[in-house]
């Protein structure tokens, strides 16, 4: 895609002014310059230009606010002066993976005062003797070099001043506001895992309440069972009593007549009478 094109793509009918990141990766510069962009952008403050076959920055307009620019992945080999003169309040530069040979052709980021951070990954430059040295040295305002400083300590992931003024703080009383890398927090982790335990602990309440209910359940059926047999028991036991005290009130004759019709026998006097008949 052409560079033109790209631009008013990315615009999305905004007005240039109001435009403060522009990524402009990947398209076709035209005969290896800048193209479209204008000074317009004047609240322009991160642009990346990355692997569009540059081969120069020289149509890069005035640009006040620009803080970080990213150029790796062209054929820039000098001409470095112009980001001095439109780019005055540069932090961050990145012109890994371009022609850049010399120590010299970096001189004029001399005139970039708050010049913080500057990759040359992939340069001719960087196999040199004393590289490192020798860029410091040249650069006294830089912090960084290749991502690590003059004593070899690993800049950090993200430095806020490269984002731009704008952006919302993620940190406020200790408190998580925003999430931008979309990876929960460790704090807010651990208090979902602390809920997440309350929850089974009620639960196993619930449960253990739930169980209680039912054993108690049982215990009263079977004491009602238990109260039902021993009122039957009394029952039949009163039945036997009557029976008893029916057969006290007979006289001996007939007590002993149905006791023996009870046991299935005959009364000997009935058999006599029997015989004689």
């Amino acid at each position: 895609m052409e560079m033109k094109k790209r631009l008013t793509l990315e615009l999305r009918n905004k007005k240039p002014g109001e435009v403060k990141e522009l990524v402009l990766d990947n398209c076709r510069s035209d005969d290896g310059k800048i193209v479209g962009l204008s000074s317009d952008f004047e609240n322009l403050e991160f642009l990346s230009m990355i692997n569009i076959n540059l081969l120069s920055v020289s149509n890069l307009p005035k640009l006040n606010k620009l803080r970080k620019l990213e150029l790796s992945d062209n054929r820039i080999s000098g001409g470095l002066e112009v980001l001095a003169e439109r780019t005055p309040n540069l932090t961050h530069l990145n012109l890994s993976g371009n022609k850049i040979k010399d120590i010299n052709t970096l001189e004029p980021l001399k005139k970039l005062p708050n010049l913080h951070s500057l990759d040359l990954f992939n340069c001719e430059v960087t196999m040199l003797i004393n590289y490192r040295e020798s860029v410091f040295k040249l650069l006294p305002q830089l912090t960084y070099l290749d991502g690590f400083d003059a004593d070899d300590q690993e800049a950090p992931d993200s430095d806020p001043e490269a984002d731009g003024d704008g952006l919302e703080d993620e940190y406020e009383n200790g408190e998580v506001l925003e999430n931008r890398d979309a990876h929960l927090p460790l704090r807010l982790v651990e208090g979902e895992e602390e809920d997440d335990d309350e929850d089974e602990d009620d639960l196993d309440e619930e449960v253990i309440d739930d169980e209680e209910d039912e054993d108690d359940d049982l215990e009263g059926e079977e004491e009602e069972d238990g109260v039902d047999d021993e009122e039957e028991d009394e029952e039949e036991d009163g039945e036997d009593d009557e029976e008893d005290e029916a057969d006290d009130d007979l006289p001996r004759g007939e007590k002993r007549k149905r006791n023996l019709e009870d046991e299935g026998e005959e009364d000997p006097e009935d058999e006599e009478d029997d015989e004689d008949d």
